[in-house]
């Protein structure tokens, strides 16, 4: 059975470890008020998910169709910006503090228990080798047409591994591993609430993102990271193709197929994140601001 949006809210925040909560803990974890953690709690009770306080096995496996099964990495790109330091090494590949950008994400996706992981590679597509030494579950997609389009033709090599499944620009920075989760309810997008911004971002009614834009006020700053649930990941594996074929289609941008061209299929949640979670590096001044040690 399906589990409802409250119902799941609850349920989620019951899984840690030989952790017991009542139901005043739930009230503040979910935000719901009491009176609806109660009844939710009792709706939970009587389907045999919680007891005592802690989530039971059937609840666990009630939780199962919302967790994230596999993580796709968007790797291909020559990262421009960058230079000179992607002259010879990859873009996620690059070092800051002595750590690969990378690995923060890779790590964040494990701590989550998403052990199937796929890379889709491009340039200097042999450097991501040294990447099964520490993380040897890692499968590489090649993408051979990576300097002739956009990022669209990554998730083509992709799209049949898109449900319940994270995909991830594979150049962002992360502190907080946190913001990568193990269960969502729906198709969501990590992005970060900006009064101005001129970067990438999604207007948002009801906390569904509605357009796709560069720049504005008032909105959401798009963060490269998303979750697709198993039926969007279908429908993803159907529209991306389609979108690729048509002209100009290439060019496009990977995530403007749900968000743009394809839109009325899908309904994609916007999931907070703040600016001390993550961060992307555009380019090589920013990058000797954060590490020092490149500024030589």
């Amino acid at each position: 059975m399906s589990l409802t949006r409250k119902q799941f809210e609850v349920l989620e925040k019951m899984t840690s470890e030989g952790t017991s909560y009542t139901q005043r803990d739930l009230e503040k974890l979910t935000g719901h008020s009491l009176g609806t953690v109660n009844r939710v709690i009792k709706e939970l009770t009587d389907l045999g998910f919680v007891s005592n306080g802690g989530i039971t096995t059937a609840g666990m496996n009630a939780l199962e169709p919302y967790r994230a099964k596999r993580a796709v990495f968007i790797a291909a790109g020559f990262g421009s910006r960058l230079v000179p330091i992607t002259f010879n090494t990859p873009k996620p590949l690059v070092r800051v503090k002595g750590c690969r950008i990378i690995d923060h994400l890779i790590d964040a996706c494990l701590e989550a228990g998403i052990e199937e992981i796929y890379i889709v590679r491009g340039y200097l597509a042999e450097q991501f080798d040294q990447l099964l030494y520490k993380y040897p579950m890692i499968k590489f997609l090649e993408n051979p047409v990576y300097n002739e389009a956009n990022n669209i033709s990554s998730s083509l090599i992709a799209k049949d591994l898109l449900s319940n499944a994270y995909v991830f620009e594979a150049d962002l920075l992360l502190s907080n591993p946190k913001i990568i989760t193990k269960y969502h309810y729906t198709s969501d997008f990590l992005a970060i609430k900006k009064e101005r911004s001129d970067d990438w971002c999604f207007e948002v009614k009801d906390g569904v993102i509605t357009e796709e834009k560069v720049g504005g006020e008032d909105c959401w700053q798009m963060v490269g990271i998303s979750y697709w649930n198993k039926e969007d990941g279908l429908k993803l594996s159907k529209d991306i193709p389609e979108v690729f074929s048509t002209p100009g289609g290439k060019e496009r941008y990977w995530e403007q197929v749900p968000l743009v061209y394809r839109k009325k299929n899908y309904a994609v949640e916007v999931r907070e994140c703040f600016d001390d979670d993550i961060v992307e590096i555009d380019t090589f001044k920013e990058l000797k601001k954060i590490d020092p040690t490149y500024d030589v």
